[in-house]
């Protein structure tokens, strides 16, 4: 395929929090282009960011159905590829839908819908359409992270025992909602954000982390969900005992009123023979410890020498891959599959490597699964999902 993939946006104007994230990722490795978008439900929002972004006029857009419904009207060689949805959590489903409907390929932001009977929908349209879904879980992007992953999976632990993922921040530490705060204001709304606060914001993060790594579901959990600012309307604080697949047991800390701390993600995974730990502040760094000989730093580029960890990174060993690395990475692997597809090839193990649908149904199950335990005033296990 001899040609970039064509983009469009829903959300992410000049007003906006990540979108500007999603299109330098998009574009590191220059596989993609913004062709589209509808950048902002005020129309001169989005008019204005469309001019900044270099977009020509009749392809900026007041509303998302329009611009689906438009670009699906172009000729083939002209319309958008896939669209990037970036908004708050109660605007993911609807375009997600029109775009799979429309024929067009999406990238969405976590959590993947608003409720978990819209993620379901959205996969039985994924089915029915054959269309490839990418969600921005972006930690699991890391090279470290992967490499952690195949280590896991090579056996190299032995049976995994012991999981505990953390992800303490400290920027909801006041009440920044009623302060001017745009994102604090739409994430601690339930009828925007939904019934988790900090839990379905960055507790989806954490959760997915643990799957990715170890390899192993959650199939239930018990909970405490706390809410530490006054009259704040959704957690801001929580933490789950976990139980595994394969007899694995676990613990999930969230929260955003830790005062000072940054976006400390944290996970810990051990097994009968040893275990790692991998700390977003120091990534390119994977510590391993083991029960016969000396713990390892193992170092991306240097001393992590697996092809899913090279195949993930950019930079020549000594510098850091951060974040906006790890985020590429999803949209690199995406377009690779899409890429892959239109050509009638199938797409390596390495292209297919990208959250997808099945990881927003499991977050979707996870808030809904925590929020249950969470809130209930007698200590008790709920099974995952129900």
């Amino acid at each position: 395929m001899n040609r970039k993939l064509r983009m469009g946006m829903v959300g992410g104007g000049t007003d906006a929090f990540i979108g500007a994230v999603h299109r330098l990722a998009a574009f590191m490795d220059n596989q993609i282009e913004l062709v589209c978008g509808c950048f902002s439900v005020n129309p001169e929002i989005s008019k204005e960011s469309g001019k900044l972004y270099y977009l020509p006029e009749n392809r900026v857009y007041e509303t998302y159905q329009e611009m689906f419904e438009k670009e699906a009207q172009l000729p083939e060689g002209e319309r958008m590829d896939f669209v990037t949805i970036v908004t708050p959590n109660f605007v993911h489903f609807g375009p997600a839908m029109m775009a799979l409907e429309n024929g067009f390929h999406v990238v969405i932001d976590k959590p993947i819908t608003f409720t978990l009977d819209e993620a379901l929908k959205l996969n039985e349209k994924l089915e029915e359409t054959g269309l490839t879904l990418a969600l921005t879980h972006t930690y699991s992007g890391y090279p470290a992270v992967k490499h952690a992953r195949k280590m896991v999976a090579d056996g190299n632990f032995g049976k995994i025992r012991k999981i505990y993922a953390e992800y303490p921040q400290g920027w909801l530490s006041g009440a920044a909602e009623n302060e001017g705060n745009a994102q604090a204001s739409w994430r601690t709304d339930p009828k925007k954000s939904g019934k988790a606060g900090c839990m379905g914001d960055i507790g989806t993060h954490a959760h997915q982390l643990a799957e990715y790594i170890s390899g192993l579901r959650v199939t239930e959990l018990c909970a405490d969900l706390n809410t530490y600012v006054p009259n704040r309307r959704l957690d801001d604080d929580g933490a789950a005992l976990l139980r595994f697949e394969q007899d694995a047991t676990g613990i999930l800390l969230a929260t955003q009123v830790a005062a000072g701390e940054e976006n400390a993600i944290k996970i810990r995974v051990y097994g009968e023979k040893g275990g790692l730990e991998w700390f977003q502040h120091e990534p390119n760094s994977l510590i391993v410890k083991w029960t016969d000989q000396p713990t390892q730093i193992l170092r991306v580029g240097a001393t992590m020498d697996s092809e899913v960890a090279a195949h993930n990174s950019r930079t020549p060993g000594g510098h850091p891959e951060g974040y906006l690395e790890a985020f590429a990475n999803i949209y690199r692997n995406f377009a690779l599959t899409i890429m892959a597809k239109k050509e009638g090839k199938q797409p390596t193990a390495e292209m297919l490597d990208f959250p997808g649908i099945q990881d927003g149904i499991r977050g979707m199950q996870f808030i809904d699964t925590v929020v249950k335990a969470g809130y209930d005033d007698e200590v008790k296990w709920v099974k995952f999902g129900e």
